[in-house]
């Protein structure tokens, strides 16, 4: 097996050095300079996929909203959406290491339709039962809340074991999001590893 700690920081963005990293619980992240740096933090978010939770207020806006859904129709579209904000870790170069993990299945999207615009979404990059959600956009309201719903019912259905979000939010705790130690985090993508599921 290759040596990461020996890998240049380009090499780290080859698809399946990538899919490794990924599979330890590191993540890319671009400062402000562009530079794509691997996070490994020690405390971990996570949406418990048997124990989450939907805003009742949520639930009745999605039912009466003229939202469409599909997946991975528009995946690279979505995260240059993502991208698309004042200040942003999404680069260029990360962009086309993404395209690489589309092409070996693991780069998934949910998008979000309305009159025929791509109005909001995300992305995530999945390796066995794990989902490793990186980021969300919303050109109307509750367009990415909406996909997130869409995601954790798509997960669901697949056999997903973890869905991963990195850092705590006040958009992600109303969705039953947890922080975890990192010891606990790998537990859960162990079990998650035993699993063969599909996105798509």
């Amino acid at each position: 097996m290759t040596d990461i700690n020996s890998l240049s920081k380009k090499d780290l963005l080859i698809p399946e050095n990538m899919i490794f990293l990924y599979s330890q619980g590191a993540f890319p992240m671009a400062d402000e300079k562009g530079e794509i740096n691997w996070f490994m933090p020690e405390i971990r978010t996570v949406i418990p996929l048997t124990q989450y939770n939907i805003p009742r207020s949520l639930k009745k806006f999605l039912l009466n909203s003229n939202f469409q859904f599909s997946y991975d129709t528009e995946t690279i579209k979505v995260i240059e959406e993502c991208r698309n904000r004042e200040s942003t870790w999404i680069t260029g170069e990360l962009i086309e290491a993404y395209k690489g993990l589309q092409w070996m299945g693991h780069l998934h999207s949910v998008e979000v339709i309305e009159s025929g615009k791509l109005v909001g979404g995300l992305y995530g990059v999945t390796y066995k039962g794990a989902f490793f959600g990186e980021s969300m956009f919303s050109r109307v309201s509750q367009a990415s809340k909406c996909a997130l719903i869409k995601l954790i019912e798509r997960l669901n259905n697949r056999g997903f074991v973890v869905l991963d979000v990195q850092y705590q939010t006040e958009h992600l705790k109303m969705f039953g999001a947890v922080e975890i130690t990192f010891q606990n985090y790998k537990h859960l993508l162990e079990d998650a590893y035993k699993k063969e599921t599909s996105f798509s």
